[in-house]
């Protein structure tokens, strides 16, 4: 009888998958219909312990987080047990406002802690983020700013990884697989895009264990989308515009034009950023328009 034993998923391919255990590496072939990704905590058997290391995936436990994109309002899981999103923002690409505020909906709807890294320092002025670093901190979002290519301040986000699970999200050619090169001291493959719109990793999700921390590389969340999200739930990703809200006239406002709300109000007085309003109200209307 084949001995069961516990492992981790660090790589997820379409059908099968390698999982990781007491120190070794395991490809195995999976079981029934069960959905995994990169990530999961499954149950496998041991076919072969000899440099051919097989094994077949029979169970996967629960999963304390999980990451989900969707269309079409259908949720479709990428990423598990993943306790930290860093989203990469950056002047060239340009990362837009609405990029990160869709991001931190993404993280607080999963129970995942958001933080911000400000990538490619060393290419721009002393002060070039500080407007947009005010703006996340005075809502409690940790941030930071890297040159992953010169490997700046790298240590400082390395004390922060310690013992936690992150995956990192941006626009293409932000420095995802850089950083990730960086943290783990592995070589991340990458290709360029055809038309010119930066770099991007291979097909395959893949966890990497470095130093007491684990980073999950996947091409599947490069931007994803959050139409399976009510408005209440969007709501999640601004805490300071929710504050407000509990103190509007009317339980079903809009935070548009009523009479009574709070929202509008904080606006006026320069206590909710405007960008992180509009970006609120652009995001409900989006989700409501579907």
């Amino acid at each position: 009888m084949l001995k069961v034993q516990t492992g981790q998923i660090i790589e997820f391919y379409s059908n099968s998958c390698c999982v990781a255990s007491a120190s070794k590496e395991f490809k195995c072939t999976i079981q029934g219909r069960i959905n995994l990704v990169v990530g999961d905590l499954v149950e496998f058997k041991i076919i072969a312990d000899d440099d051919t290391k097989q094994g077949l995936v029979t169970k996967r436990l629960n999963r304390v987080t999980a990451l989900y994109k969707s269309k079409e309002k259908v949720k479709k899981p990428i990423a598990a047990n993943i306790s930290h999103i860093g989203i990469l923002v950056t002047q060239n690409p340009k990362t837009n406002l609405e990029f990160i505020d869709k991001w931190i909906i993404i993280s607080k709807n999963a129970s995942i802690e958001p933080f911000i890294i400000f990538n490619k320092i060393d290419l721009l002025q002393d002060d070039a983020f500080n407007e947009i670093q005010k703006v996340y901190e005075n809502i409690g979002i940790k941030n930071f700013q890297i040159s992953a290519k010169l490997f700046t301040n790298i240590d400082e986000l390395k004390k922060y990884l310690y013992k936690r699970t992150t995956i990192f999200v941006g626009n293409s050619g932000s420095g995802k697989s850089t950083l990730t090169s960086a943290l783990t001291c592995k070589k991340i493959l990458s290709k360029a895009l055809s038309n010119n719109q930066g770099v991007h990793t291979t097909s395959v999700s893949t966890l990497y264990y470095a130093k007491e921390m684990q980073i999950i590389d996947s091409p599947g969340v490069r931007d994803i989308g959050i139409d399976h999200l009510k408005p209440n739930e969007i709501i999640l990703g601004f805490p300071e515009i929710m504050d407000y809200s509990l103190n509007c006239a009317f339980p079903n406002c809009s935070h548009q034009i009523d009479e009574g709300c709070a929202v509008m109000a904080a606006l006026k007085n320069g206590d909710i950023e405007e960008s992180r309003y509009n970006n609120f109200i652009f995001l409900s209307n989006q989700e409501k328009s579907k």
